[in-house]
């Protein structure tokens, strides 16, 4: 029976441990600048915001936001903040493990090729081969470019980086794949009475597992 490609998930990897950042102090501006002490986050990771206290902590709390500017104490948070108040040295954010990349109108791959390593010699009487490793190649997107999602952030934040990610897929009939990978390129393009659309290249670094 053929399998639909709508109702699929793509998602990026998020960040590793999943354990809560708790009693970070928040300095209002644009961006936000959290402040903890070796808080152990890096550029590109994903959390939910929460435990925010203050007369404007409602635009905080329960925002799915992308860590950038990481540095060992302090990390930002792309939320407006600037004449508000927050109060200090209470607010947590909570690492996401994988984080859907929305808006995508299309997908191809993961697919690649082996080399071939030629054993030819000069008692064969045919070319003589052997399989090399797999090259999984490459896996890219279309997306309807949405500045705010946090899928597409991580993916922008990811390539800025250099960082290799894991990405996971997961199909219609709910079987899984996964694979690591370096995103390459990250365009856009648009025209008269249309949409800004974008396109993402991934080079697949090692094996694929699944689907399972």
């Amino acid at each position: 029976m053929a399998m639909e490609s709508q109702g699929t998930v793509l998602e990026i990897q998020g960040a590793g441990s999943g354990t809560p950042v708790t009693t970070m102090t928040a300095a209002v501006g644009y961006p936000t600048i959290l402040t903890k002490a070796s808080h152990g986050l890096v550029n590109g990771d994903i959390g939910v915001l929460s435990a925010f206290a203050g007369t404007d902590a409602a635009l905080m709390n329960g925002q799915t936001v992308v860590v950038k500017n990481a540095t060992t104490n302090t990390f930002a948070v792309d939320i407006n903040t600037i004449d508000k108040t927050l109060t200090a040295a209470n607010g947590t954010i909570t690492p996401q493990a994988w984080v859907e990349i929305g808006e995508v109108i299309s997908f191809d791959g993961p697919g690649g090729s082996a080399s071939v390593i030629d054993t030819t010699n000069l008692k064969s009487t045919a070319k003589e081969k052997l399989m090399g490793l797999p090259d999984e190649g490459q896996f890219s997107l279309s997306i309807n470019m949405a500045s705010t999602d946090v899928g597409q952030v991580a993916l922008r934040a990811a390539r800025v980086a250099r960082s290799e990610k894991d990405f996971r897929v997961t199909y219609s009939d709910h079987k899984v794949q996964t694979f690591s990978g370096f995103v390459l390129g990250f365009s856009t393009s648009g025209g008269v009475d249309g949409k800004v659309e974008g396109k993402v290249s991934i080079e697949i670094n090692g094996a694929v597992t699944g689907p399972a």
